[in-house]
C-alpha cells in the first residue's frame, strides 16, 4: 500500500464501490425516465392511449333534394324534402373487453334482440367475439329503438359482471330515406349502404347523387371512445366536428311529379308496352317541372336493380341517356329552320323561301338520290304549312327542305341543326351520361364506308329520320318556338346552398334567367305561326285528336319511328311519341310524352295503336289537364269538350271556325273527306 494513501478496511472500499455502482443505475434510472417521459413521451402516451382509446368517424349529413314548392303561386313555398337522411346506429364490439366466460351470453342475447336469419351471418358475427381486435362492428344501421333495448339489458349485465360498459357501443351515421317512395327515382338515384373504405365517403349509384357528390358530401369527423372499467360508457369526445354536406333545390315540383308517374303508369299498363317517359319544362325558364319515367326505379331495392341486366335499364333517365330518330315530331323543327332560312333570305334582300299559306303539290315525292318516292299515309294533291303539319305530310316537309338546299346548301341546313337546335351536342343538363344524339356531317364516313351525309339525306332529316335525338333536346326546342324563339338552357336545379353550424345560409349556386344572355333563335312571328299550325294537330282532320285538353288550348305534334332491331328496322318495335304545349297563346309549359315499344294491334275508332297519336296523345291530354288544374291556370278553351260531345266542335269560337274553314281549304284542293 502507498504511504501517502489513506487507510482503508475492505469492507469499506466494497461500500464505496457498491454506492458508486448504485449511483451509476440511479443516473441511467433518470436518464431513461427523462427519455421516455421527455424525449419519447408522446410516443409512449400514444401507445398508452391506444390501449383504451378507439378512433371513431362521426359522420355528416349528406345533403338533401328539395321539391319546387314555389311552381305554383300563392302556394306556400315550405320545404318538402324528396329526399332525408335518418339516424340509425351501428354496434361495435370490444372483444379483447369482453371477458371469455361471457362472450358466448353476450352474443346469443345480442341475437335474440336483432333476429338474423342466416346461419352463416350468426357464425361471422360471433367469430368477431374472439377476434384479438378493440373494435369489431357487428350489426348496422340500427334505430333507435333497438339500440335502446339493447342498452336496457346491456348496462345492468355490465355492472354486474364488472365488464366496462363500454365493451358494447354504438356509434351514430346516417341512411338515405325516401318519403315518396321510388317518385323520381332515375333522376335521384341513391347511395350504397357500405362507405368507401379509404375516403369513408358515400357512394353513390348514378343520378343526381353521382352528378352533385362533391356538393352533396360534407367533411367527416372524429371521435375518441374510451374503453375501460373506469370509464363506463364513455361516449366519447368529438375532437373534429362534421361538416355537413350541402342541400340542392331542384326545379322539379312532386305534385307534378306524381301526376307525371301516375298517369304514365295507367296508360304505359293498359295499352302494354314496354315503358315510357313524360318530360315537362317551363318554356320560358328551361326548369324541368318534372321527369316521370316507368317501370320506377325502386331505391330501397337499389342492388336488385344492378344485379339484373334486365332490371338495370330502368336506372337509365331515358329522357337524357337514350337517343332515337324522332320521327314526324321533329317536323315542327324542320318548319323552324325553314323560317330561319327565311329571316336570313329577306334580311339580305331576297325573296323567302316560302310562306306558311304558299299552296305546294305533294302528291309527287320523288327527291334526287332516292330510287323510291317518298310517301304518305294518305296521298295528298296539295298542302300548304298548316295542313302540312295537321296531316304529317313527309312529302310536305321534303319539298320546303329541297328548297333550303338549292338555296342555302347543305352545310347551313347542318349548322341550323347543330349550332342553333343543338342536335349532336349536350345540352349540358345536370344528369350523368346524357346522350348527345347524332347529325350527319357531309363528307363523313359510317364504318361500313358509305357516306354520313349522302344526296338523299337531307330529305329523310326533315321528317325526323336519319339522325338520333334525345328527349331533353326536342322539349328544349319545342320551348324555343312556344316562348317566341329565346334558347333556353335545359336545367334540374333551382340553387344550391350550404346550412352552417351557426344556422346561417350560404347560397353557392342560384340559377337565374337572363333575357341578356339568351339567344334568340326565331323571330317572334315565325315561332307564332309555327305554334299555330301545331294547334291543327289536335283538332278534327288532325294526326291526334285524342290529345285534345279539355278546357285549354293546346299546340303539339304526334310522332311515330320505328326501332332498329338487330341492325334493321322492326315493324313490330316502334318509339311512339307526343310534344306539346298549354294553353297554345301563353304556354305554362311544354310537355314530352315517349311511349316505348306499345303493343301493335288495330283500336276500332281510333286506329293503329302504335302511333303517337294514339298511345302517347292521350298520356298528354291527361297529364296536362291535371297540371294545368294543378297549377291554377284559368281555362281559356270553353269549347274543349270530350270527344264524342256533339259540341266539340262548335263553330262558335273563333279558333273552331278557323279549323272548319281550314278544313275546307283541304277538301277544297285534295277533294273527298279529311
Amino acid at each position: 500500500m502507498h504511504p501517502k494513501w489513506p487507510h482503508y478496511s475492505y469492507d469499506h472500499r466494497r461500500l464505496v464501490v457498491i454506492s458508486i455502482f448504485l449511483f451509476f443505475l440511479f443516473c441511467l434510472l433518470i436518464m431513461q425516465f427523462y427519455k421516455v417521459q421527455i424525449i419519447e413521451g408522446e410516443k409512449w402516451a400514444e401507445l398508452g392511449r391506444a390501449q383504451h382509446e378507439h378512433l371513431v368517424i362521426e359522420p355528416f349529413m349528406r345533403g338533401s333534394f328539395f321539391s319546387n314548392t314555389s311552381v305554383k303561386q300563392g302556394h306556400p313555398e315550405d320545404e318538402q324534402p324528396f329526399v332525408v337522411d335518418v339516424m340509425k346506429f351501428h354496434l361495435f364490439i370490444d372483444p379483447e373487453a369482453l371477458p371469455i366466460a361471457h362472450k358466448n351470453e353476450v352474443a346469443q342475447k345480442i341475437f335474440a334482440f336483432a333476429p338474423l336469419t342466416s346461419l352463416e351471418e350468426k357464425k361471422k358475427i360471433l367469430h368477431s367475439f374472439f377476434r384479438k381486435s378493440r373494435s369489431r362492428k357487428i350489426l348496422s344501421w340500427m334505430d333507435r329503438s333497438l339500440k335502446e333495448k339493447i342498452l336496457q339489458w346491456w348496462i345492468p349485465y355490465a355492472k354486474k359482471n364488472k365488464i366496462a360498459s363500454n365493451a358494447i357501443y354504438f356509434v351514430q351515421d346516417f341512411k338515405r330515406s325516401y318519403p315518396f317512395s321510388s317518385l323520381l327515382g332515375q333522376l335521384l338515384h341513391t347511395v350504397q349502404q357500405e362507405r368507401d373504405q379509404v375516403t369513408f365517403q358515400n357512394i353513390p349509384t348514378g343520378g343526381l347523387e353521382l352528378y352533385f357528390q362533391k356538393m352533396l358530401s360534407g367533411t367527416l369527423g372524429k371521435r375518441i371512445i374510451l374503453s375501460s372499467p373506469r370509464h363506463p360508457l364513455d361516449t366519447g369526445r368529438i375532437i373534429q366536428d362534421p361538416e355537413n354536406g350541402a342541400d340542392i333545390y331542384l326545379t322539379i315540383n312532386h305534385y307534378l311529379q306524381a301526376i307525371a308517374e301516375e298517369e304514365l303508369k295507367s296508360f304505359i299498363e293498359k295499352i302494354h308496352a314496354k315503358g315510357g317517359w313524360a318530360l315537362m319544362m317551363d318554356p320560358y325558364s328551361g326548369e324541368i317541372l318534372c321527369a316521370a319515367q316507368y317501370p320506377c326505379f325502386d331505391l330501397t331495392q337499389y342492388q336488385k336493380y344492378f344485379n339484373n341486366p334486365l332490371l338495370e335499364e330502368h336506372t337509365r333517365v331515358k329522357a337524357v341517356t337514350d337517343a332515337f330518330e324522332p320521327g314526324s315530331i321533329f317536323k315542327p323543327i324542320t318548319l323552324a329552320i325553314c323560317f330561319k332560312a327565311n329571316e336570313e333570305l329577306i334580311a339580305s334582300g331576297k325573296a323567302p323561301l316560302f310562306s306558311p299559306q304558299e299552296k305546294i303539290a305533294t302528291s309527287n315525292g320523288r327527291v334526287p338520290g332516292r330510287a323510291t318516292p317518298i310517301k304518305d299515309t294518305h296521298m295528298h294533291n296539295y298542302l300548304n304549312m298548316y295542313l302540312g303539319l295537321q296531316k304529317s305530310s313527309n312529302v310536305y316537309m321534303t319539298k320546303l327542305i329541297q328548297r333550303v338546299i338549292d338555296r342555302m346548301g347543305d352545310e347551313w341546313y347542318r349548322k341550323a341543326l347543330t349550332d342553333w337546335m343543338g342536335f349532336g351536342v349536350s345540352t349540358k343538363i345536370e344528369l350523368p351520361g346524357e346522350n348527345p344524339g347524332k347529325v350527319p356531317t357531309p363528307g363523313k364516313l359510317h364504318p361500313n364506308g358509305k357516306l354520313e351525309w349522302s344526296l338523299s339525306t337531307p330529305y329523310s332529316l326533315a321528317w325526323g329520320h336519319n339522325i338520333l335525338v334525345s328527349s331533353v333536346q326536342m322539349i328544349k326546342n319545342y320551348a324555343m318556338i312556344a316562348n317566341g324563339g329565346w334558347e333556353v338552357r335545359p336545367t334540374l336545379v333551382r340553387k344550391i346552398v350550404k346550412k352552417k353550424r351557426s344556422g346561417e345560409e350560404e347560397v353557392l349556386f342560384e340559377h337565374a334567367i337572363s333575357v341578356q344572355k339568351r339567344r334568340r333563335i326565331l323571330s317572334q312571328e315565325s315561332a307564332k305561326e309555327i305554334v299555330k299550325a301545331m294547334k291543327f294537330v289536335t283538332k278534327r282532320g288532325g294526326t291526334s285528336p285524342w290529345a285534345d285538353v279539355e278546357g285549354y288550348s293546346e299546340a303539339g305534334k304526334t310522332g311515330t319511328s320505328e326501332k332498329i332491331i338487330n341492325g334493321a328496322y322492326s315493324h313490330q318495335h316502334y318509339i311512339s311519341s307526343f310534344i306539346g304545349m298549354a294553353p297554345a297563346a301563353n304556354p305554362r309549359f311544354v310537355l314530352m310524352v315517349v311511349v316505348d315499344e306499345p303493343e301493335v294491334k288495330f283500336i276500332p275508332g281510333m286506329g293503329k295503336s302504335y302511333m303517337g297519336g294514339v298511345c302517347a296523345g292521350p298520356i298528354f291530354r291527361e297529364i296536362a289537364k291535371r297540371s294545368l288544374q294543378y297549377l291554377g291556370v284559368v281555362p281559356d278553351d270553353p269549347f274543349g269538350y270530350p270527344i264524342g260531345d256533339p259540341r266539340r266542335d262548335s263553330k262558335k269560337a273563333d279558333w273552331m271556325q278557323e279549323v272548319g274553314e281550314m278544313n275546307e281549304l283541304y277538301r277544297h284542293w285534295n277533294g273527298g273527306g279529311m
